[in-house]
């Protein structure tokens, strides 16, 4: 029998990918589980939908620390104490320091909302309009050191449609994040 992969997600906000996952991997009976879902902010929303589901949940408030390496460093030691295969960034919003990066190389994936490398950074809906694209989209992607950079794993695509607003554009590609995400992750550990 396989091992199971433990998975450890880091969230910032709300969580919906990362809800997307954690009900993926339980219907869909992946050989993984979701070890642990940490966060930077202690009022995420994410937080107790995690709790919910009997996944242990870490904060580590960034604030608290007087630099990004003294974060990362507290960071990977949450993050190591789970001992993840893959370490899922879904929705955290802190841009992390090489070596943190290099620590988890190959293993540490992120989703974009948009068809990277077209609009690495953000307010990526804001550039489609501006643009006037015709497509938009979201992208998984290996982390690397260079911003929204890494090798591509997966990307999902929407037409932008005539009246469409930022807002609307986001609601529409988040839906979309929700399948891409759980189908490039059950096929990394698969």
């Amino acid at each position: 029998m396989r091992a199971m992969k433990n998975i450890v997600i880091l969230i910032s906000g709300g969580g919906s990918n990362m809800a997307a996952i954690v009900r993926a991997c339980a219907n869909e009976a992946w050989p993984a589980r979701i070890a642990a879902v940490i966060s930077n902010k202690a009022d995420a929303g994410g937080l107790k939908f995690a709790a919910e589901q009997g996944i242990p949940t870490v904060v580590v408030p960034n604030k608290e620390f007087a630099s990004r390496e003294l974060f990362d460093a507290a960071l990977r030691e949450a993050i190591d104490r789970f001992a993840p295969d893959l370490v899922v960034l879904a929705g955290f919003m802190r841009i992390l320091t090489t070596p943190f990066v290099e620590h988890y190389a190959g293993r540490m994936l992120n989703i974009h909302p948009s068809l990277l490398p077209r609009y690495p950074g953000l307010h990526t809906h804001r550039q489609v309009l501006a643009a006037g694209d015709a497509k938009h989209g979201a992208t998984v992607h290996i982390v690397t050191a260079e911003l929204d950079h890494g090798p591509v794993l997966g990307q999902a695509e929407i037409d932008v449609l005539p009246g469409d607003t930022e807002e609307a554009l986001a609601a529409r590609l988040l839906a979309e994040e929700h399948k891409l995400y759980p189908r490039v992750i059950r096929s990394l550990i698969a």
